[in-house]
């Protein structure tokens, strides 16, 4: 195994388990799943170093953990798949934006997106057995704007975290963003 086959796997796993540490220090909770937290910082930080391939591998392995420690709130094995391994493993298409100038940024958009995209059809199509239900003081009897409410409220407040903490590392650690640092 190459130095910088070993040095991915590595980092790979030690990000996986501090997105896996910090997705316990939530901000809030939702009643059925969802909650406000850093864990997808490290799991970005990963992907824009290491690529598309690694990154989707290690939001996969994310995703599977979060669905061992977290899936009390699963509905059967489609929420578990589409809440858990197939949302998660989105975040790994920020890969897409690996080694380039403010790439964190737009990876961190583009699998925030995806993970919502995700969270929104398991919403629509499973968790429509809730409606008509109260949310943020408001009854929604439509499950498109149930999911879409609901997901968004924390999938949104997620993104803009990591965005605004991402914004304050960058400059300092640019060289760790562009992968500068690796042996070529």
């Amino acid at each position: 195994m190459s130095h910088n086959k070993l040095r991915a796997l590595t980092e790979g796993a030690l990000m996986v388990a501090l997105a896996t540490a910090l997705s316990y220090l939530k901000l809030f909770e939702l009643p059925q799943g969802g909650s406000v937290c850093i864990g997808m910082l490290p799991i970005f930080f990963y992907c824009v170093r290491w690529g598309l391939g690694p990154g989707l591998l290690c939001s996969f392995a994310y995703g599977l953990l979060q669905l061992i420690f977290d899936g009390a709130y699963a509905w059967g094995w489609t929420s578990m798949l589409l809440d858990y391994l197939v949302a998660f493993t989105m975040l790994g298409f920020a890969g897409l934006f690996a080694r380039k100038k403010g790439g964190v940024f737009a990876g961190t958009v583009l699998g925030c997106i995806l993970r919502f995209i995700v969270h929104f059809i398991s919403g629509i199509t499973i968790y429509r057995i809730y409606e008509p239900v109260e949310l943020f003081n408001t009854t929604f009897t439509n499950p498109y704007l149930y999911s879409a409410a609901y997901n968004g409220s924390y999938v949104a407040i997620d993104m803009v975290l990591c965005l605004v903490i991402f914004a304050i590392m960058y400059k300092p650690l640019e060289k760790y963003f562009l992968a500068r640092d690796l042996q070529k």
